[in-house]
């Protein structure tokens, strides 16, 4: 088997950058297929889908006519497809004005906040049963995960409920990793990397089945795995605390993760994605169009439902932010580092170690160097993709039609965006138009929507595609515009707001209490550094 290696010296090629989203789930939380491992039933039976505007019409109706416009619209050679070049996934990075010149880098964000996006929306939302060829009604529709940043995805229904997920061998309750055989001959200094627990058939036994759908989100779900474990090991050395059992630990411990995870999403990727302007706006005013508190938005409980223009739209901005291919590691040496296209659907899918970044498999140089992804001051890290219209070409071609695939589809639509713009129909999703107007910002015209007009639908478009074009056009993609922005801050503040045990809600001045490189605060860097997750690579 041929395995791309880095043939190329790395000096000089360096984006000068600071720090979205994939699948993800083909972002927040519809169905993209039947391979996920969900559970039988919602955490919460009444947790659904609900309307943010639900006084709009539909931008379509929900007919077979429209879903097939909506699919050719998303299909692979469209105006959606950046067409890049897949001969080769060291010079899709190195020289993307020659390889992806439609696929413009963004020197806002480094490339881990896509998945770093991804995780987040995997610990929101799970719609693993509404169709991708019939009209769906929100309010039927199942949500599998928990509306709150509780993470879910990681700790499922805790130690006693799914205690496949723990390793209490310690005398702690800790959460099962393990060792990736052979990891230490292929890399630097020969150490040892991990891996999500699997089954004897690879099959990922983790929170959410989803998280194994690519090896840079599942090497992410093993770092949060690993930072649970490590701030079990610190709480065990803080006076006044280290006798307590194990249950108050793990406790504790939960409580530690979820708050530092949570100031990372107020504190450092929704500033990205939607700009501090408008994150203190949302906190300081509250919100104008999404008030969880409002029984209308509620179940039965009392508790929050996501609104389908989130989960089904504005959510997948992420899609737009997929690079074609990775630097995965830097190898055991210089010139050795392991690059890959994402998804290759030309790989046997029967391959224990195929040359495409799948999730599924484990193998020796299966496992991620941080470097790349997020930026430790080494001038190493490389950046996302621009919010646009622009999707990386393999999106357009998604696993699964070769053979089983985690968290891919199989159902035949292999494009993403035909997959986001076809539910777009089903849900009934107003117009980017009306959204805009009934916002009162800027509406983008008819000739700034001109691609859409063989569609028929530059005056009346799908919100997800008018929510990417609004931000390439006013915001450069560098994040997301008016629109977008909006739907997306007042979620992620009104959900931590709706819940009484989030840091935001329970102690609103709360400061990280873990090291970090700035006293006070948290960020990604040190999530992964408190891990134990970045290796030294000098």
């Amino acid at each position: 088997m041929s395995h791309y290696r880095c043939t190329l010296g790395w000096a000089g090629v360096v984006f000068v950058m600071c720090s979205s989203v994939f699948l993800v789930s083909g972002q927040a939380g519809a169905a993209e297929s039947i391979t996920l491992s969900a559970p039988k039933q919602p955490a919460r039976p009444d947790d659904s889908f609900v309307r943010m505007f639900p006084g709009l019409p539909p931008f379509a109706p929900a007919s077979d006519e429209m879903r097939e416009k909506a699919r050719q619209l998303g299909q692979k050679g469209g105006i959606l497809d950046a067409q890049d070049s897949h001969a080769n996934p060291i010079f899709s990075i190195t020289q993307p004005d020659v390889f992806s010149p439609n696929n413009h880098d963004n020197p806002a964000m480094t490339a881990g906040m896509t998945f770093v996006g991804q995780f987040i929306d995997h610990d929101l939302t799970l719609d693993p049963r509404s169709s991708l060829f019939a009209q769906t009604d929100p309010g039927q529709t199942k949500n599998f995960r928990t509306a709150a940043f509780d993470l879910d995805s990681v700790y499922g229904n805790g130690p006693q409920a799914s205690p496949e997920l723990y390793d209490l061998s310690t005398g702690d309750i800790k959460l099962k990793i393990e060792v990736i055989p052979g990891s230490e001959a292929v890399s630097r200094y020969q150490t040892i990397r991990y891996d999500v627990p699997r089954n004897a058939n690879n099959t990922a036994t983790i929170g959410d089945s989803r998280n194994d759908e690519n090896a840079i989100l599942s090497q992410l779900h093993v770092a949060v795995l690993r930072f649970h474990n490590a701030v079990v090991d610190y709480l065990r050395t803080k006076r006044g605390v280290g006798d307590l059992s194990a249950e108050q630990i793990f406790k504790m411990a939960q409580r530690y993760v979820r708050w530092h995870y949570q100031w990372i999403v107020v504190h450092e990727f929704l500033p990205l994605t939607i700009g501090q302007d408008r994150v203190d706006d949302i906190l300081q005013r509250g919100p104008k169009f999404y008030n969880p508190h409002d029984r209308s938005v509620q179940n039965a409980q009392g508790n929050p439902l996501i609104p389908v223009e989130f989960s089904v739209a504005a959510y997948r901005f992420g899609h737009s932010q997929v690079r074609p291919s990775y630097r995965l590691n830097f190898g055991p040496r210089d010139g050795s580092e392991f690059f890959a296209f994402v998804f290759l659907d030309s790989e046997d899918p029967n391959d224990d170690d195929p040359n495409d970044l799948r999730g599924g498999k484990r193998a020796p140089r299966r496992f991620v160097d941080w470097q790349t992804f997020f930026n430790f001051g080494d001038n190493l890290f490389r950046p996302n993709k621009k919010i646009d219209t622009k999707l990386s070409t393999v999106l357009m071609e998604l696993l699964g039609l070769r053979g089983p695939a985690p968290g891919m589809p199989a159902d035949g639509v292999q494009s993403l965006a035909s997959r986001n713009l076809m539910r777009h129909v089903n849900f009934g999703l107003p117009s980017g138009q009306a959204v805009a107007r009934l916002m009162g910002v800027q509406v983008l015209s008819p000739a700034q929507l001109a691609e859409l007009q063989p569609y028929g639908m530059d005056r009346s478009t799908p919100l997800w595609f008018y929510i990417l074009k609004e931000a390439e056009l006013l915001e450069s993609g560098l994040r997301l515009g008016p629109v977008g922005g909006r739907i997306v801050g007042e979620v992620f503040i009104g959900l931590l707001k709706a819940d009484a045990e989030s840091y935001l809600t329970a102690q609103p001045n709360w400061k990280p209490v873990l090291p970090s490189t700035a006293a006070g605060d948290f960020r990604m860097t040190d999530l992964l550094k408190f891990a134990g997750v970045v290796s030294p690579l000098n």
